[in-house]
């Protein structure tokens, strides 16, 4: 792991680049076995706050009205990076990293690859995903997903806490099987290939010969031949097949998420290159053989690096591409891009695109020249489905009544939790919440339960009766990460006087922990029920309460949300917006 560790460590680097306040750094990895004892009960429902619902609307500006032949991009909104595809049958799947929420590696579902339902999660027990003490960053990198012979195969990399393995399914849906761990595959991103004379491979990001880097960010693609009944690879089969990149003499950097196909006689290998930002690209290769010589196209496939920063509504950061062949021939790319709002800022983090890919000459292009990611293109030759009853991309609004018994597919939790702090069934119709004294800024399991932000331009709320221990906080929340967010929170007094505050967390602690920078008095009593309200326009984020029946009060207007951009705040993942509690040790 200590080359998984250094991936970790490199992507930080090519990070601070451009980032502006903080640089994620990877803790030590330990490979960690967890037998959990039985959740103990939530705590009595006195201690616990109650949510009767939480709103998100997002909207984008300009409005995008695709025809009836036509689909808009992003496909996936929000933070769904590192897309892996494949299909079976008539039906397409898709998964995407989660890096330290939880529950780990979304699985959509969709018949023409533009209208997707979520039906899971792939890692969804806690003896699947270790999570325990991971920086934001860490976790679930870059999964892939594959059929054979009746079964799925998800390959990833918990980037420290184990690092390379897969799972396995019959049903997409799950469950999936515990963790295979590959001991002998060092470096991030597995993926298998299933070659039509029976043998199986695993391809991967590892280490350059000798493990010894000819210059920072050299990296290198392995193969070797595995072994799907055992689960091992071959002893001695591994073998460097890319070393650097498309052109080693200059100096690429970062060859990554690699995937394997056969067509036409020749094996073709596609691979990311350039790192995480704005010089991201799609690159690939080809050999008559599987173990190479494999010869590269001396163009990136897709890259939007080359066009001007002042385009009109720039799709950025372009790789990362997985690519599925339909049953009437067509091929498409899945892939990450990012749409900032202003500049480098984005706040939503990498998400996942569609475009059609041609052949050419041998060669496969999704975009050439200087054509840039297009927002609204004609669908694929696929009979359209009905939009999913989540919606993930375009503008619409969701809301939660929490009348479901379980939580719904987009609710997630930071790092594996260990214990039982909210409830469904307790009170039908709310979210119960027991507040802990777990603060955002830990790296341990707070009492959050949030979902991706999937737009620049957003409105979210919830309506919230407060607990009646004096040492709680509850409300909402808009995270980045440990070092990144703001808290709009309520919270009552021994005395019965509420208040509603604004806290901040920008990268800069003090002794005293993260800033308030809003506050105002309430003369709410502990049932009394409070709506919070954040709107964000690109940067400017605006914060507001209300008491039942009450008219909004604004808390504080237009502060600075591009905080929660990657480029303020480092890593790789994008916003999470949600509902949250928390007890300190001492009263207000």
């Amino acid at each position: 792991m200590r080359n998984a560790r250094r991936a970790v460590s490199y992507f930080a680097r090519i990070a601070t680049a451009f980032f502006c306040a903080m640089t994620i750094a990877a803790t030590p990895t330990t490979t960690t076995t967890v037998t959990l004892p039985a959740p103990p009960p939530l705590a009595p429902a006195a201690a616990a706050v109650e949510f009767a619902w939480f709103e998100y609307q997002g909207w984008e500006t300009p409005r995008a009205e695709p025809r009836p032949d036509e689909f808009l991009n992003p496909i996936l909104a929000g933070f769904y990076p590192d897309p892996s595809i494949c299909r079976v049958g008539d039906e397409f799947f898709l998964v995407n990293s989660t890096f330290a929420w939880y529950p780990g590696v979304p699985i959509f579902r969709s018949r023409d690859l533009v209208n997707w339902s979520q039906i899971g999660h792939v890692l969804d027990r806690p003896s699947q995903l270790n999570l325990d003490g991971r920086g934001v960053s860490e976790g679930i990198f870059a999964p892939t997903i594959q059929h054979h012979d009746g079964v799925f195969y998800v390959a990833t990399t918990l980037v420290g806490s184990g690092g390379n393995f897969y799972v396995t399914a019959k049903d997409p849906a799950g469950p999936w099987s515990e963790p295979k761990w590959l001991k002998d595959v060092d470096g991030i991103d597995p993926s298998f290939f299933f070659d039509d004379d029976g043998r199986t491979y695993l391809i991967h990001n590892g280490p350059p010969p000798d493990d010894k880097p000819l210059y920072p960010g050299h990296r290198t693609l392995w193969l070797h031949e595995f072994d799907v009944g055992s689960g091992v690879t071959r002893a001695g089969s591994g073998k460097i097949i890319v070393n650097g990149g498309t052109d080693i003499a200059k100096t690429p950097v970062w060859i990554e998420a690699p995937h394997l196909f056969k067509r036409g006689g020749f094996y073709y290998l596609f691979a990311a290159e350039g790192g995480t930002g704005t010089a991201h690209a799609e690159v690939v290769f080809r050999s008559r053989n599987v173990w190479g010589p494999y010869e590269p196209l001396t163009r990136p496939i897709l890259t939007q690096s080359h066009l001007s920063d002042a385009r009109p509504l720039p799709v950025t950061c372009t790789g990362h591409a997985d690519f599925v062949e339909t049953a009437t021939g067509e091929w498409w790319a899945v892939f990450l891009g990012c749409r900032p709002y202003e500049r480098n800022l984005t706040n939503i983090g990498r998400e996942t695109f569609l475009l059609p890919m041609r052949w050419v000459d041998g060669w496969p292009i999704v975009l050439g020249g200087e054509d840039p990611v297009p927002r609204v293109l004609k669908r694929p030759n696929l009979p359209a489905q009905p939009p999913a009853d989540v919606p993930h991309n375009g503008s619409f609004t969701w809301r939660d009544e929490f009348e479901s018994a379980k939580l719904a597919h987009v609710w997630n939790f930071l790092r594996t939790p260990r214990q039982t702090w909210y409830s469904l069934d307790r009170k039908p119709g709310s979210l119960l919440i027991e507040p802990r004294p777990v603060e955002l800024t830990s790296r341990g399991n707070p009492s959050l339960i949030a979902r991706r932000q999937q737009h620049a331009n957003f409105i979210a709320a919830t309506r919230l009766t407060p607990s009646d221990d004096p040492r709680a906080d509850a409300g909402l929340v808009a995270f980045q990460n440990e070092t990144h967010y703001f808290f709009l929170g309520s919270r009552v007094d021994r005395d019965g006087r509420g208040e509603i505050f604004l806290e901040r967390s920008a990268g800069k602690q003090t002794s005293d922990g993260p800033e308030i920078i809003a506050r105002a008095a309430v003369p709410a009593q502990p049932a009394d029920a409070i709506e919070l309200r954040l709107r964000a326009v690109g940067k400017s984020y605006s914060f507001s309460y209300r008491l039942a029946g009450d008219q909004w009060i604004s808390l504080r207007e237009d502060a600075d949300g591009s905080i929660l951009s990657t480029d303020c705040a480092g890593g790789f993942v994008g916003s999470y917006l949600g509902m949250f509690a928390r007890t300190r040790a001492e009263t207000p």
